[in-house]
């Protein structure tokens, strides 16, 4: 396994209860004025869905307006030359094709792959993560639901009586597949916590919510370049270089997997010790600042990772 070191860290919140929602509200949703309600609501998840396939990331799709869906709504009013406020209106609804889109909700039996990387409880303490051979998916329901960029509360929702198991069918949303183009520059913008990756001629293929540094950890500032790309990545923590997790003052190879500390993916950049990751806490993105790395959902980590070899120009703006 490729190995890079990495000044990133990641805060777990507490989730809380969802209301109820049905695959039929979702699909039945439509718009009829005025901003996305608050609350959950089967139009946030539609929304959601339809910027997910706009090639514009709102982060973890769970029916919710919340800070990563109102950033990805100024994203898309960017991109399409529309003024910028991050609130749905008509002109958004109509660009998204709202009115036209095909299903948002879709049945999806679950087979042995889908559930390779699940492998049950994780240590948060690095030491003993280091013992283990893969830091896999906690449940079932979090493997799928990554898989089909969810929230796992959203998805056991969807699936009250489910219990994801091989062979067992469950209701997803339908997001897009991965994008496909050869981007030659990444714009991560630290205000608005969005990731632009653009082609030689400047359009914008993909356009991602991301955490960035602290004042006290900042990302970094400036232009550097991609070095390397590296999936399912080991890990190597450094208090010497990076930060101390807990009373861990020795150098640790922390395993691969979607719940390691950099998640699935580690595109490392020029500037020593920091890159563009995964993250095994995708809801948390917009709550929890990194070390100074780029972190982003695994799913998006992924797709931009398939786009972007080495040479690759990365800019760091406020």
């Amino acid at each position: 396994m490729t190995k890079f070191l990495c000044a990133a860290t990641f805060l777990l919140v507490a989730t809380t209860a969802q209301a109820s929602i049905t695959a039929d509200a979702i699909s039945n949703a439509d718009y009829n004025g005025g901003a996305l309600p608050d609350g959950q609501s089967g139009l946030a998840v539609k929304v959601q869905v339809l910027l997910d396939r706009a090639d514009i990331s709102p982060g973890v799709i769970d029916g919710y307006r919340g800070g990563m869906t109102t950033s990805a709504i100024s994203a898309f009013e960017t991109r399409e030359g529309l003024e910028v406020d991050g609130v749905l209106d008509q002109t958004v609804w109509d660009k998204l094709g709202g009115d036209g889109a095909s299903a948002i909700v879709k049945q999806h039996q679950i087979t042995e792959s889908d559930l390779s990387q699940f492998t049950g409880e994780n240590p948060e303490d690095y030491a003993e993560m280091a013992k283990k051979d893969l830091l896999g998916y906690v449940t079932a329901a979090e493997a799928l639901a990554e898989a089909f960029h969810m929230d796992v509360d959203f998805l056991t929702t969807l699936n009250p009586d489910s219990d994801f198991s091989a062979g067992s069918t469950i209701t997803v949303v339908a997001p897009k597949d991965p994008a496909e183009a050869e981007v030659a520059q990444i714009i991560v913008n630290k205000s608005s916590q969005r990731l632009v990756a653009k082609t030689a001629d400047g359009t914008i293929v993909a356009n991602y919510p991301v955490s960035v540094g602290s004042s006290q950890t900042p990302s970094p500032a400036g232009t550097f370049e991609v070095n390397g790309i590296a999936i399912d990545p080991t890990y190597t923590y450094n208090p010497d270089k990076n930060f101390q997790q807990g009373e861990n003052d020795q150098v640790l190879q922390i395993p691969p997997g979607p719940n390691g500390p950099v998640g699935s993916v580690w595109i490392d950049l020029s500037k020593p010790t920091y890159g563009i990751h995964g993250t095994p806490d995708p809801a948390a993105l917009f709550t929890a600042q990194s070390h100074g790395c780029v972190r982003m959902t695994n799913w998006d980590a992924r797709e931009l990772a398939g786009m972007v070899s080495a040479g690759v120009s990365v800019v760091f703006e406020e």
